[in-house]
């Protein structure tokens, strides 16, 4: 059935990266930040140690998104030198993003001809994405040259909520100004998107597999599984 609208994930559906370490960039932005107050090495390894508490704490069900200056307060400066922690604080905005952001972002096969087709039938499209800065994305989005196809960009940061909180998607309908029963939503990840959409009550949940671990908590199965965009393409038209 024709969507009222296409919402998206957008790690693992619309781009992806291959894994890697932060980079030295931010290692250096902070050494310098801080006055050397703490060794390269420690910058890094509080990243690391920070990105995975972060992570174990995304985990819980429903959680509220945090403010990007609880989460470095939280996860990564809570043991350094105050004066470390205070120039920090002054700059969290900024060094979000430059943590989000990935160099090796790129545009899953077949999404920018699938998000072009759904253009090009007047269907509206919107992003849907826990994100740690939502900025960072919808600068890729606009550099790879399809960020105007998005009538909407809901990120978990700038909403307050994360998925599988249905408010993330019931923002992007209520912007959109369509009923969720009427659109596809389009995740990698069982456990927080495909939940998301049943609890949204969306009309047709659609699993495009990332590779990405999705264990635990509820799993439940989606109305339609694809591969990547050009899948996606063949369900508009089949």
């Amino acid at each position: 059935m024709r969507p009222a609208a296409v919402l998206l994930d957008f790690g693992g559906v619309l781009a992806d990266a291959p894994f890697r370490a932060d980079p030295p960039e931010l290692v250096l932005r902070l050494y310098n930040l801080t006055g050397g107050a703490l060794a390269p090495g420690l910058i890094q390894r509080s990243l690391i140690d920070g990105a995975a508490a972060y992570a174990r704490w995304r985990d819980e069900d429903w959680p509220d998104e945090l403010p990007h200056l609880d989460v470095w307060e939280r996860f990564v400066i809570h043991d350094w030198p105050p004066l470390a922690q205070a120039r920090v604080r002054g700059s969290v905005t900024k060094l979000s993003y430059d943590w989000a952001w990935r160099e090796g972002w790129a545009l899953r096969p077949g999404i920018a001809e699938f998000l072009t087709a759904c253009a090009g039938a007047g269907i509206p499209l919107a992003v849907v994405s826990n994100t740690l800065c939502g900025a960072a994305h919808r600068d890729f989005l606009a550099t790879a040259g399809v960020g105007e196809l998005f009538a909407a960009q809901i990120y978990s940061d700038e909403a307050g909520v994360r998925k599988p909180n249905p408010q993330m998607i019931w923002n992007a309908t209520d912007a959109l100004g369509v009923s969720p029963s009427a659109c596809w939503f389009v995740g990698d990840s069982r456990r927080r998107d495909i939940v998301c959409a049943r609890r949204a009550d969306i009309g047709t949940a659609v699993l495009m597999p990332s590779g990405r671990a999705d264990s635990g908590g509820e799993q439940p199965d989606p109305d339609v599984t694809v591969t990547d965009g050009f899948g996606l393409l063949k369900l508009l038209k089949p």
